[in-house]
């Protein structure tokens, strides 16, 4: 049995089943990401909650394994070699783990890092404008009554919905027909954008035609639907 006493957070948040890969997160956009991965590729883990509500995620147990004290973070008992691997960052994981399954993730060469340049671009622009827009729109942002900082964040958004309504013209998935993680990167923040953020008519996203039947398709699939609800916040 796999020994996980070196990592401080299971101290806090034991593991009843250290044999299992150990996600830390909660149903936010990005941590849905690795619990949507990880109901996909069917590898087995073991869910635990933490709380951004109660400031769990800036414990020193949490830090420990996850220095920007942001969701999500896993520990792979079963890491390269055989050896415990902990990892931080949802992009970082969901390519770890489409690499450690095979799955998720073309094998050629000039599709694979094709694949990557989508989840980074929700990594370095869709995640961080989308979540701006959330803040201004929904969150304590909504109380400033200089309105240019939504506005900056709504006309970078509609560009970069934009930018995926082109991409998406004429296929089912990111990557033509292969689902892949650069879909799984993608579904939680858009999901977010027009429901839990009230965005859909900022953003204008009523008048695309290739985006929302596309996370039509997505949310469509059993693992997401499962994936979004993980770990459970009951």
């Amino acid at each position: 049995m796999p020994d996980l006493s070196a990592f401080p957070i299971t101290k806090l948040w034991p593991a009843e089943h250290p044999d299992r890969l150990q996600l830390y997160s909660l149903p936010t956009p990005n941590g849905v990401k690795v619990s949507i991965m990880l109901e996909e590729i069917g590898l087995p883990y073991e869910p635990h909650l933490i709380d951004i509500g109660k400031n769990e995620s800036w414990k020193p147990e949490y830090l420990a394994l996850n220095p920007n004290g942001k969701i999500p973070a896993i520990i792979d008992p079963d890491g390269p070699g055989g050896a415990p691997l902990a990892l931080f960052e949802s992009g970082a994981i969901l390519l770890y783990l489409a690499e450690k399954t095979g799955k998720l993730l073309p094998g050629p060469a000039a599709r694979r890092y094709e694949t990557i340049q989508w989840v980074f671009f929700q990594m370095a622009a869709v995640g961080p404008m989308f979540g701006q827009v959330g803040y201004f729109n929904k969150f304590a942002g909504k109380e400033i009554a200089d309105k240019r900082p939504l506005q900056r964040y709504v006309d970078e958004s509609k560009r970069l919905l934009g930018v995926l309504q082109t991409r998406l013209a004429g296929r089912r998935w990111i990557m033509d027909d292969d689902y892949s993680i650069a879909d799984i990167s993608l579904i939680g923040w858009v999901r977010n954008l027009i429901g839990f953020y009230e965005a859909g008519d900022l953003v204008g996203y009523d008048a695309l035609e290739h985006v929302p039947v596309w996370l039509e398709r997505a949310l469509a699939r059993p693992a997401v639907q499962r994936g979004l609800q993980i770990p459970s916040r009951s």
